[in-house]
């Protein structure tokens, strides 16, 4: 496979895939391979139902990753080797519409709180006060904090999308703080004896440290620092269209999501059982 594999490679380059997504297509059509034990070019609309199927049921696969997988597929064929795909009999599984979790502004101030180490303290600051996911937040270099304006850019977004964030005053100040006692050269966030960015995965370990100080039990993430700041902001009535172009969303649908997260007891709702029950207690009396 290995000249499909650089033509593939070459096609997801010219269409601007991130290293990452193509480093994962070609894996999964290198699976899809193994599996059926032919060359991929060798394989038709039959087998890739197959897979798909041994996926769900044998793997256990969770539908997001099994549509990936048909993603990749689906690109490896209909663009790489330029033939039909039967979206009528190789289907896309619905996936679960889950509501994500998020923290209360209280927890949020916990793990501030627990988090003693300065720079573990301001990475996760910058996460929560601007929105950013958390390849945005290892991303940021010093030149993108804008203190004159108070606002934060991230280069390169979700989709390759630049835009402006918040930046507030207590978040600029352990950004000060933190430069001082760091020296950050390029990178705001270099990973420890290193000038290149800090990973990921370093830090969602300093969150997952600091979680277990407080008596949080919810299941945490960075990412749940982003919903926790775009419901906070909803909570406190900024304009959904604002808290859309913060998080960089394409679509106003994907930000409709926090509607849901917002707490019942701010939004002045009574239920209609306290209404009916009230109503007869006044009767009664």
């Amino acid at each position: 496979m290995s000249e499909l594999r650089e033509k593939m490679k070459m096609d997801m380059e010219l269409k601007g895939y991130s290293p990452n997504t193509i480093k994962r297509y070609i894996g999964h059509v290198s699976s899809f391979s193994k599996f059926c034990n032919k060359a991929p070019e060798l394989l038709k609309e039959k087998d890739i139902r197959e897979y798909l199927h041994y996926c769900i049921m044998e793997k256990k696969l969770s539908e997001g990753s099994v549509n990936y997988i048909n993603s990749g597929l689906k690109f490896f064929y209909t663009i790489t080797l330029n033939r039909y795909w039967n979206m009528d009999k190789i289907f896309r599984i619905k996936e679960p519409k889950k509501l994500p979790s998020v923290l209360s502004p209280e927890e949020v101030k916990s793990i501030f709180d627990v988090t003693d180490n300065l720079k573990h303290r301001t990475i996760l600051m910058t996460v929560y006060s601007a929105g950013l996911r958390v390849s945005e937040v290892c991303n940021l270099k010093i030149t993108d904090i804008d203190s004159k304006n108070m606002q934060i850019l991230i280069r390169e977004g979700k989709g390759k999308k630049d835009r402006y964030s918040l930046l507030s005053k207590v978040n600029l100040e352990i950004l000060r703080d933190y430069w001082l006692r760091y020296h950050p050269t390029e990178y705001l966030f270099s990973g420890n004896g290193r000038t290149d960015s800090i990973s990921p995965r370093s830090v969602q370990k300093m969150l997952e440290k600091s979680i277990k100080k407080t008596k949080i039990t919810k299941h945490v993430t960075v990412h749940t620092l982003r919903h926790s700041f775009a419901t906070h902001l909803l909570e406190n009535g900024t304009d959904i269209c604002y808290i859309q172009r913060l998080l960089g969303h394409t679509r106003i649908t994907t930000t409709t999501i926090y509607l849901h997260l917002r707490r019942m007891d701010l939004l002045n709702i009574n239920s209609p059982l306290d209404i009916l029950l009230d109503k007869k207690d006044e009767q009664d009396d």
